[in-house]
């Protein structure tokens, strides 16, 4: 059976249930602390995943100390070696401050994960939107190639997640998007609500150039099971959550669990 490393960080708080999402779709977990770069090294792993939460408090800002922890030296060589990589909200700030992605220079800072832009408020960011993945995406990111085209529903919590780059960086971003905030309908989106952040080019989450390292800011294992999609939700989703019972909701995968089960493909889990 494949096998992932969840990488835990002082103030890490998704961990377990990133951990159980690999394990429901038939790839092996362990979390390793930020000081376990001996058993982490020894072992390897074929992916690797740094989950949500507020690594060292957030403090100077989010990500910037936990990228510079001596594991993401082993993961970023992982990554360069082209081991699949996932970063989901803190671990997404994690990636782009480890110079990860875009990847433009590996190594160097190229992106940022700035301030929510939100109308009459800042700060902190909860709910759930819409996301989709690119086609040149599904085709390359080994955490999006059982996606499909349609829109998910999945939930945000951050307080960081506008992706944004220096003006002269900005013709070159387009190719390195694999997920983008959208309508229910896929349909690009009209703004906030539909871009909860304000994020450049509605970009939900964003990819090296190889496709196997991703940072994502929605949060995927939060909406692994259907039960944990909102009632009110609309679309397709909403629709199979309302009218499902409740042996179903039990039983049934959501719509995050497509992230986790595109790496299972990749890795040849059947």
């Amino acid at each position: 059976m494949p096998r992932a490393a969840v990488i835990r960080f002082p103030g890490s708080n998704c961990e377990f249930e990133t951990a159980r999402a690999l394990k429901n779709s038939g790839v092996d977990a362990r979390i390793y602390n930020w000081n376990d770069i001996g058993k982490l090294s020894d072992a390897r792993a074929d992916a690797y995943v740094l989950p949500g939460g507020f690594s060292f408090q957030d403090r100077i800002r989010a990500g910037v100390i936990a990228a510079r922890e001596e594991i993401m030296d082993l993961v970023f060589e992982e990554a360069m070696n082209g081991k699949p990589v996932l970063g989901i909200c803190n671990g997404a700030q994690v990636l782009l401050e480890s110079g990860l992605v875009p990847g433009w220079k590996p190594g160097s800072v190229q992106g940022a994960l700035a301030g929510n832009l939100a109308p009459g408020r800042s700060g902190y960011l909860s709910g759930w939107i819409h996301l989709k993945a690119g086609p040149d995406a599904i085709q390359k990111c080994p955490w999006l190639c059982a996606m499909g085209t349609d829109s998910i529903p999945a939930p945000i919590a951050h307080a960081e997640g506008r992706f944004v780059f220096r003006e002269e960086d900005m013709g070159k971003v387009g190719g390195h998007i694999g997920l983008t905030y959208c309508g229910v309908d896929g349909s690009a989106p009209q703004g906030w609500p539909e871009n909860p952040n304000g994020s450049v080019l509605d970009i939900a989450g964003l990819m090296n150039s190889e496709g196997n390292v991703l940072a994502m800011m929605p949060h995927p294992e939060r909406s692994l099971h259907l039960w944990q999609v909102p009632p009110d939700t609309p679309g397709h989703w909403g629709d199979l959550r309302r009218n499902s019972s409740l042996k179903d909701l039990e039983e049934n995968p959501g719509p995050g669990a497509v992230i986790f089960k595109s790496l299972a493909k990749h890795l040849g889990v059947e």
